[in-house]
């Protein structure tokens, strides 16, 4: 079964919101196959279920706009320049665990940033992708009735100042970077999407 593609390009995350929502129910109502939205969002932070509202810190920039949303994790910023995947599976079809679900997530991004030649790791007891000790990706999922949503953030040519706005992840001194800052350019967002969108299928079809 081939994961159907959907590519919001820049869009709100109100509008993707909505987007993964509608999604998520065709899936779990196998009206749709497994799913994956792309897209690159105007300003955002989000707070998972759990998160510490204090992990917004007084001096964020004003220009952005707070989401207080049901995935796991904590606070995480989302902005142009970054790729965001929500990926929308039925892990129970899989007979995937959702520990083994964010753990495939993480291996997708770190085969991914392989191919740029960035060295990326795990680091214990943490969710996300690693360069040395910056973080360079961020993972937050549910997963309702089976079916996984929300899913990762990948910096690419991300802003990184935003980051200043709040403790990431709630992650005390943790730091952040980019494909662009580890390599010293630009890089085009879509030449990123397909080889994820590849990784995927190599563990989801």
């Amino acid at each position: 079964m081939s994961i159907n593609i959907i590519d919001l390009g820049q869009c709100s995350y109100k509008i993707s919101l909505e987007q993964q929502n509608d999604i998520h129910l065709r899936v779990s109502e196998q009206k749709l196959n497994d799913s994956i939205i792309f897209v690159e969002h105007e300003p955002v932070y989000t707070l998972g279920k759990n998160a510490n509202q204090n992990n917004i810190l007084s001096n964020y920039p004003k220009d952005v706009e707070i989401f207080n949303i049901d995935r796991g994790g904590d606070v995480t910023y989302h902005g142009p320049g970054q790729l965001v995947g929500y990926p929308i599976i039925n892990i129970k079809n899989l007979n995937m665990t959702i520990g083994r679900y964010v753990h495939t997530l993480e291996e997708i991004l770190i085969n991914t940033l392989k191919v740029f030649g960035i060295s990326a790791k795990l680091r214990d007891k943490l969710i996300g992708v690693w360069v040395c000790d910056e973080k360079i990706a961020a993972i937050g999922v549910r997963v309702k009735n089976g079916v996984a949503m929300h899913g990762f953030a990948l910096n690419v040519n991300t802003d990184l100042s935003y980051y200043d706005g709040i403790i990431p992840c709630g992650i005390d001194n943790c730091k952040v970077t980019s494909i662009k800052q580890l390599l010293h350019k630009d890089i085009e967002l879509k030449l990123v999407k397909d080889i994820i969108i590849k990784e995927f299928e190599k563990y989801f079809n």
